[in-house]
């Protein structure tokens, strides 16, 4: 009797994949009718999606370590059919994340997980479960080192910390603890504050941004890198309290609501990056989609002046009749601010392509926004992917998007005003194509309790927040607003539309850096060819800005050329900048950009009304008060 020959090793990977497929179909559709379903119908679909995850990752991993010399006989187009075969995978997690994500959306999940013992063990079996199956997504080195603690002696050492600085509890829950003190993380949460226990066996919260892996064989060592500028493994986001300095007072009134606003979406998250949609250390943005709501949080919402609550007059925009030009705003807050860099970024893992790696920071209160959202991009090198760093050097002019000199301003009496920074990434996911934005840390500055000289008072609005390389051309915009609406119209109750590009284009600049940068550079060379005494002229200043905004802004506007702003994408960014290089280019040889509108070789788009009118009416801020 002849012995049955084993199943080939891609044959038999083939068929299990068969089988996930009619599995994970067969979820798919009872997941469609979620809406109808009882919680525990709803919870089952929810355990399925997980265990069906870790299958088909056990699959994939399978897969990836076949080589053909497994076979026990020649397989035809064996590198095709495996890459078919992991295609058919990759569907099959996507399909899995996105039912994971429709149940979050109705938050069939939201007490329950917690509440029931069954699901906790089931969900730590699943963690444990992914690590050792090596899933797509890299999970950060603390968290993986912590799940696999018991292993091996080393990696128990890595849940073990030491501090960096002094830290004093602040509230009910917090852990006191000294620097160099050791510390044993039981907990690491997504919002930051990590549960531990110290030596003597006191339980609580810390701050992550204290503590740097604790190293048995070289403590002395680490811990004299960590009293210096930090390496690459120690200092989390924008700590300004790590080594040593003092420890800014939490309080109730601002600092628990930021908690709150920020982590009240954990349970949903941590079920997401179980299956995979979100990688470890991530979660949804918050400034992000405040941005997509409308242009309320927009830099060019807050340029415009603010009428009185009766309508009538600007509560913001007044005239100098002395001085001739508009008065000063005087802010309760005015300063100037520099980010440098950040530490310990998380790696967001091979499933998504990252667009861009950025800051977006506001005036916050505790509760709400309270400005415009303001937006750096951070540069990274490769062999330092943890590090992110601002203002690069470049050649030429530095763009805007990229420069870590800011400005604040703000009016606000409240006394938990704070700077709310949120470091975040934008990314396309590469199995589906989906694009989106995920933020991977925050800090609040509570700009009352620290120490600083304000910026003397400006022209610019008074609450903004903004690039200081650029705050000399809003300063320009502000003047010229004011002399249209308040010398020069003869009837100053008068409402009709104003006929003038600039007004009516100037706002579009504050989304789109690469123009302003084009502006900035070009009203850089022609000041640079003033005279000391036009230079002290303001009246000539404006007229000569005007000038170089008609040569420059407009004719980039709107021509054909130049392709729709898109926020970090590769592709049109380069073909924008290439554009208007090459238009900046052409005009200084030209002598200006006449020559080029005339030829006939230029395309422009056909002219709009909205190009030359600004209806002050409809784009005045109504007053809050």
């Amino acid at each position: 009797m002849l012995a049955r020959r084993p199943r080939d090793p891609l044959q038999a990977l083939r068929r299990r994949g068969q089988e996930l497929k009619l599995q994970v179909n067969s979820l798919v559709i009872e997941s469609q009718l979620t809406g109808a379903l009882e919680p525990s119908k709803r919870r089952d679909i929810y355990q399925r999606c997980i265990q069906l995850k870790l299958a088909v990752d056990e699959n994939k991993n399978a897969l990836q370590k076949l080589s053909k010399a497994d076979e026990s006989a020649p397989v035809g187009n064996y590198e095709e059919r495996k890459e078919e075969e992991y295609s058919l995978l990759e569907k099959l997690t996507c399909q899995l994340q996105e039912v994971a994500v429709g149940i979050s959306k109705k938050d069939t999940l939201k007490d329950e997980t917690h509440s029931d013992k069954e699901d906790e063990d089931l969900t730590e079996e699943d963690e444990e479960e992914t690590e050792e199956t090596g899933g797509e997504e890299e999970e950060s080195e603390g968290d993986e080192e912590e799940k696999q603690e018991q292993a091996s002696p080393k990696q128990a050492e890595i849940v073990t910390y030491f501090a960096l600085g002094d830290f004093a509890a602040q509230q009910a829950g917090d852990l006191t603890f000294k620097k160099g003190d050791i510390l044993h993380i039981i907990e690491k949460k997504p919002d930051g504050w990590w549960l531990a226990k110290d030596a003597e066996g006191n339980e609580g919260l810390i701050p992550r941004t204290y503590l740097e892996p604790y190293n048995k064989e070289d403590k002395r060592e680490s811990s004299e890198e960590g009293s210096k500028e930090g390496s690459e493994e120690d200092v989390e986001v924008v700590d300004e309290t790590a080594n040593g300095a003092e420890v800014k007072q939490r309080t109730d009134s601002h600092w628990s609501a930021v908690r709150k606003a920020l982590s009240e979406q954990i349970n949903t998250i941590d079920m997401l990056a179980t299956m995979g949609a979100i990688p470890a250390g991530f979660r949804p943005s918050m400034l992000s989609q405040l941005l997509d709501e409308g242009n309320q949080f927009q830099a060019s919402y807050f340029l415009q002046p603010e009428l009185t609550t009766s309508q009538l007059a600007f509560r913001d925009l007044l005239w100098d009749a002395k001085a001739g030009t508009i008065m000063s705003r005087q802010s309760r807050v005015s300063l100037i601010l520099t980010l440098w860099s950040c530490k310990m970024i998380p790696l967001p893992g091979t499933s998504i392509e990252v667009l861009s790696r950025h800051v977006r920071l506001c005036l916050f209160d505790g509760s709400k926004v309270l400005s415009n959202i303001h937006t750096v991009r951070a540069v990274w090198q490769p062999k330092k992917p943890k590090t992110w760093t601002f203002s690069p050097q470049v050649t030429g002019i530095l763009p805007c998007l990229l420069d870590g000199d800011c400005f604040i301003r703000s009016n606000s009496s409240t006394p938990d005003l704070g700077i709310l920074f949120e470091l975040g990434i934008s990314y396309i996911r590469n199995s589906t194509g989906e694009r989106g934005e995920l933020s991977c840390g925050w800090v609040f500055l509570k700009l009352f309790d620290a120490s600083g000289v304000p910026i003397p008072a400006n022209l610019l609005p008074e609450t903004l927040v903004g690039s200081m390389c650029s705050a000399h051309l809003l300063k320009f915009y502000r003047q010229i607003l004011g002399d249209v609406l308040l010398r020069d119209r003869t009837n100053l109750q008068s409402a009709d539309l104003i006929s003038h590009p600039v007004l009516a284009t100037f706002p579009l600049l504050l989304e789109q850096p690469d123009v302003m940068d084009a502006l900035r550079s070009s009203w850089a060379e022609k000041e640079s060819t003033l005279k000391r005494s036009e230079k002290r002229d303001q009246e000539f200043l404006k007229a000569k800005f005007l000038l170089v905004y008609h040569d420059c802004v407009l004719p980039l506007l709107h021509s054909t050329m130049l392709p729709p702003f898109k926020w970090a994408e590769e592709e049109t960014e380069a073909v924008r900048g290439k554009v208007i290089a090459d238009f900046l280019k052409q005009s200084r040889e030209n002598e200006g950009s006449l020559k080029a509108l005339l030829s006939p070789d230029g395309v422009h788009k056909p002219f709009d009304l909205s190009e030359q009118t600004y209806d002050f009416l409809g784009e005045m801020r109504k007053s809050s008060a």
